[in-house]
């Protein structure tokens, strides 16, 4: 009975938790009530993974995959709920199909007319009453948002995009980019399982597998961070044993989103050499360039597109324009925030690199990813998509916190305003914080092969066989 309880106790709270949220996606809140939802789902994910840590060892596996097959399903029970970012990956799709560059026209270009569908482009009644429709300066209007821009996707992205066109039967419409994206949810919670089980425990998966943000924004809202997610966590297990491969998965990663590059200084983690530090750079840099070389060529316009713009509009060259930057902004003037931020990185970034572990190239990319997230507190929860993969593999669970924190600043912004969105990266920044102290502590009180099997810390993760 003692070896039953504790898996039945999380089996059921994991039937809570794939019914929470499949009952917040098919339901009709936006903004406040679906955060509200949206966290009463984490506490149920909080309460699985500390009653995973009492299911006898035998049977964790199974459970974790088992789960994650469950609670990533449940974002594909609805239409995109909370973001529209997947209708420009359809439509990119279907332009590069027709064999035209995705950067070299805005989605409202006469030019792609002929292009265009009921799905994409409702008819004149839809944009009258749909909701998150934007207008096209011709008339009319569609569900891609900033219709006005080119693209800013990188080249892996933009394959991607191609390929689930390529694949679709005809009118799966958002059926087709959520189903691929559930699928590569799924491969990166088999690649944690397969990575961390090597290294003794596989229980840390769990923090992907079942982490609402994986069905809310990788699956239901199909953002392609996923795909880089699963590049990333690819390039973090290899790269301490090849530094090549690490470094060719890091590329693919950075095509496809560009904010792994967060992750190079934990992959440079205590490299001397300046050989190894170059078998790891040179290939991600060559990766990138050789995968924008044919959009380059094909294309008359930039490939970056509405980066620039992108960056500006969300505030980061300018940091009294919105929520950026919301820490520093409480104790230096807002002008000197963009500067503090890359002094704080560089440090961070060189401490990472000189001290970090080079067996653990996780942890010291976990301390990079999650410093990155507190000095810039992004609007979007859906970057953060990042760091609970890498929290994955490294098991500190604290730095959860910045997801929850990134979902309040995207979906209560409006109503908490600036101060909301400081205190909410605030309660993240201390609940990691008090984590690092709670270890240290830890560490110190006792023997230093205290809490390792195998000469491999576990993080935490107590072991058990009933």
């Amino acid at each position: 009975m003692l070896r039953v309880r504790p898996l039945v106790v999380t089996a059921l709270l994991l039937a809570a938790l794939t019914t929470a949220v499949a009952v917040l996606l098919r339901g009709d809140a936006l903004g406040v009530p679906f955060l509200t939802g949206y966290a009463g789902c984490w506490v149920l994910f909080a309460a699985a993974v500390v009653a995973l840590r009492r299911v006898p060892a035998r049977a964790v596996v199974s459970l974790v995959l088992a789960g994650a097959v469950a609670v990533t399903a449940t974002g594909l029970v609805a239409a995109p709920r909370t973001s529209t970012d997947s209708y420009r990956y359809a439509w990119d799709g279907r332009v590069q199909a027709a064999g035209i560059s995705p950067y070299d026209h805005a989605p409202e270009d006469p030019a792609l007319a002929r292009l265009r569908d009921g799905w994409l482009f409702p008819d004149p009644a839809a944009c009258a009453h749909g909701r998150d429709l934007a207008p096209l300066a011709g008339g009319g209007c569609t569900r891609i948002n900033r219709p006005a821009v080119h693209t800013i996707y990188p080249p892996v992205a933009e394959g991607w995009f191609l390929l689930v066109h390529a694949l679709s039967p005809a009118d799966t419409r958002h059926r087709a980019l959520q189903t691929g994206a559930a699928l590569l949810s799924l491969a990166v919670a088999g690649l944690l399982v397969t990575v961390l089980r090597r290294r003794g425990d596989p229980r840390q998966a769990a923090y992907w597998a079942w982490c609402p943000a994986v069905p809310v924004e990788a699956v239901d809202n199909a953002h392609v961070d996923v795909l880089a997610v699963l590049f990333s966590v690819a390039a973090l297990a290899v790269v301490a044993r090849n530094r090549v491969t690490g470094g060719i998965l890091l590329g693919f990663a950075i095509a496809a989103k560009l904010l792994p590059a967060v992750l190079l200084p934990g992959a440079l983690s205590g490299v001397r050499r300046p050989r190894t530090f170059l078998a790891v750079v040179v290939p991600a840099v060559a990766v990138v360039g050789l995968l924008y070389l044919p959009y380059v060529l094909l294309s008359d316009g930039s490939v970056l597109g509405y980066l620039g713009g992108y960056a500006q509009e969300e505030g980061y060259d300018d940091a009294a324009a919105g929520g950026r930057y919301a820490l520093l902004r409480l104790v230096l003037p807002d002008a000197w925030a963009p500067p503090a931020v890359l002094l704080v990185m560089t440090a961070v970034t060189l401490t990472v690199w000189w001290r970090g572990d080079p067996e653990r190239p996780w942890r010291g990319a976990l301390l990079t990813t999650g410093t990155a997230f507190l000095l810039l507190t992004p609007g979007y929860s859906w970057y953060a998509l990042l760091l609970v993969a890498v929290v994955a593999l490294d098991g500190r669970w604290e730095w959860l916190g910045i997801a929850l924190a990134g979902a309040v600043a995207y979906l209560a912004a409006p109503v908490i305003g600036v101060e909301g969105v400081t205190g909410a990266y605030g309660a993240a920044a201390l609940m990691a914080g008090g984590g690092w102290w709670a270890r240290r502590t830890r560490r110190k009180g006792h023997h230093p092969a205290a809490g390792r099997r195998d000469g491999v810390e576990v993080a935490g993760v107590r072991d058990s066989t009933g």
